[in-house]
């Protein structure tokens, strides 16, 4: 996680980039466990001092630390004008945060809940997305926009909802902790933008992102004991995505399923249908099937929430009807 927002930092590319729980990441031993809430925080902090252009800027982000206190402490090592706490004004602390990158600073933007960034879409697509293109490449905007996104417990629809765009993290993953290497603790430790990361390998393809790798690895470990074996791809970038990674293991155990958090319609698992059709449909034996959120709002009631969202029971159905067993 850390990693992945410094090299976010430090390139000024466009991309997409989703919180992804590391808990099972099967490098070295790691001497140490950190929450997905204090990695980022983490990161913020190297760049912060790496950096004097970085600054961080948005709702209750310096005296309150930030709503799920991941900018916890750097308001009072950093102080006022690099922590900056802003009016509830998506619209305008955005608009602030794309100017002061096209003058060369690098601004991170953090929306107290993606579902809020709506009110400011226009300065996130049309002023930060869009300008470097239309400028032909003589106005960067080095900017990352960061904060809670996909579904959260008991906060039903308004505040409930996966964006495929800039840098999520799954607002129920701040506190859980993973093991982290040795090396990935270094300053200068990065992940490449756009290479997923295989977690296990085996018979049949699951594909997912974010909280939901946790899923996937969940239901594989109850299917290993019944003697079917699942290849995990953590795809930790939507926007590039690794779809060499994604083809190579399709034609290698013939069976694909998707899983993800969003709505089934223009979703992740159907762009990832689309992409591997082409190279790798000869290969499929069976259907890709798509596990998915269903497709109306956020419910309030627990029950409701819990069934409007994909569980383990839901990834270990689909595998065993994909695979005909």
């Amino acid at each position: 996680m850390a990693a992945s927002l410094r090299c976010f930092l430090r390139s000024g590319k466009r991309a997409v980039l989703v919180a992804v729980r590391r808990g099972f990441h099967s490098s070295s031993p790691a001497a140490v466990q950190v929450t997905v809430r204090d990695a980022l925080n983490q990161a913020m902090d190297e760049e912060l001092e790496r950096d004097e252009r970085v600054f961080l800027l948005g709702e209750e982000v310096a005296q309150y630390d930030g709503a799920y206190k991941v900018s916890r402490g750097l308001w009072k090592k950093y102080g006022d004008k690099r922590i900056i706490d802003t009016p509830i004004s998506e619209m305008g602390f955005a608009g602030i945060a794309v100017g002061a990158a096209m003058a060369g600073l690098r601004p991170i933007c953090e929306f107290m809940t993606f579902n809020f960034s709506m009110q400011a879409i226009d300065q996130v697509i049309n002023s930060a997305a869009k300008t470097y293109y239309m400028s032909a490449g003589l106005q960067s905007v080095p900017i990352v926009f960061r904060g809670p996104n996909g579904a959260s417990a008991g906060v039903a629809a308004q505040h409930s909802q996966c964006f495929a765009a800039v840098f999520l993290e799954n607002e129920l993953m701040y506190g859980v902790p993973f093991e982290v290497s040795d090396e990935s603790q270094s300053k200068d430790f990065t992940i490449p933008i756009g290479k997923a990361k295989v977690e296990r390998q085996s018979h049949i393809t699951l594909v997912s992102h974010s909280r939901f790798v946790g899923h996937c690895l969940d239901a594989a470990a109850v299917l290993a004991k019944e003697g079917v074996d699942c290849e995990v791809i953590n795809l930790r970038t939507i926007r590039p995505m690794d779809v060499e990674c994604i083809e190579g293991s399709v034609m290698k155990t013939n069976h694909l399923v998707t899983v993800e958090g969003g709505w089934p319609q223009f979703g992740v698992g159907a762009e990832i249908c689309a992409r591997i059709m082409e190279p790798a449909f000869n290969f499929l034996d069976a259907p890709v099937t798509r596990v998915t959120g269903v497709d109306i709002p956020m419910p309030y009631a627990k029950i409701l929430e819990e069934n409007s969202l994909p569980q383990v029971k839901d990834i270990i159905f689909s595998v065993k009807k994909t695979l005909n067993v």
